[in-house]
């Protein structure tokens, strides 16, 4: 049974996947929807490998945001997991949010526009960056390029940065989603356990930390995680594919190592609120990306 709200509207609920491609600004669009830090973000493309839910909750209605992958053409078995994870909310979202940036919309030859045609559900352009576009004329001009390649059910301009047209946004979403009760406690963030979001802590610093390939090569698993009232002891391997890598990461005299430990360590405390007892291992694990095994023990099922 459908609940009314106090305004006697019906409470409306759903989940709501948030796509596009790589740095569209899918996971700054999804941390200022909740309010919080649950999505990691760097400069960096392909920083998101998981789906990550989120719970937007508010007297009115409860939604559940999707934060997922950037959508590229995989090149190996990691990234196939990874757009597996796009095309499952096909049976999974009720909605979705096509993230766009409105400096570089996709062309016609783009892979989004397939995966779009596969999900089969209907969707919302979100033109993004509208904050360092010139005025609503060029984000209209975004909007008429994405309306010639895919028929979406509403389309508006957004800074996910700055916040503007997020509210509407929302406010658009909630219009669309059908009458329903919480999925969970309106107090609670997401359904993720708090190892995943250090591991991911982890492997942020990894993407700020080093260059080229080496934080794409990487995986973080926490392999132990003992909470005390004051300090929270947690061991943590990175896995790499290569030597030269494991070196790298280590750097002379164990300095970079330290340095990621040291960073790594401040974000897990403003996550937890209390102290943090971090220790750091790197293992060389060859071709990981690629082999089942090693992606499933990872959590990439």
């Amino acid at each position: 049974m459908s609940e009314e709200t106090k305004t006697g509207e019906m409470h409306r609920s759903g989940f709501v996947g948030i796509i596009g491609r790589p740095n569209a600004g899918k996971s700054t669009l999804f941390n200022r929807l909740l309010g919080q830090k649950l999505s990691i973000i760097t400069h960096k493309a392909q920083t998101t490998r998981h789906r990550i839910p989120g719970f937007y909750s508010d007297d009115t209605c409860q939604i559940v945001f999707l934060d997922t992958p950037g959508i590229i053409q995989p090149a190996y078995l990691l990234q196939e997991k990874m757009m597996d994870k796009v095309l499952r909310l096909r049976n999974d979202a009720d909605l979705l949010v096509h993230m766009v940036d409105g400096r570089r919309p996709p062309d016609a030859d783009d892979v989004v526009w397939e995966t779009l045609a596969q999900l089969k559900l209907p969707v919302i352009l979100a033109v993004n960056k509208a904050d360092l576009l010139g005025g609503q004329d060029s984000a209209a001009e975004v909007v008429g390029i994405c309306r010639e390649r895919f028929e979406y059910v509403d389309a508006l301009a957004i800074s996910a940065l700055d916040g503007s047209g997020v509210d509407a946004l929302v406010a658009r979403i909630r219009d669309r989603l059908p009458p329903g009760p919480a999925f969970y406690p309106k107090d609670q963030a997401s359904d993720l356990t708090l190892r995943f979001f250090v591991s991911e802590l982890i492997r942020e610093q990894l993407f700020l930390l080093y260059e080229k390939e080496v934080p794409y090569s990487c995986a973080v698993n926490v392999v132990e995680y003992r909470e005390e009232d004051a300090i929270d002891h947690i061991d943590a391997e990175i896995v790499v594919s290569r030597n030269s890598q494991k070196g790298i990461l280590i750097g002379k005299k164990g300095a970079q190592l330290k340095e990621l430990g040291i960073r790594s360590r401040k974000e897990i405390e403003q996550l937890t609120g209390k102290q943090a007892n971090l220790k750091l291992f790197v293992k060389v694990r060859e071709k990981w990306r690629d082999k089942e095994s090693f992606l499933k023990s990872y959590g990439y099922r």
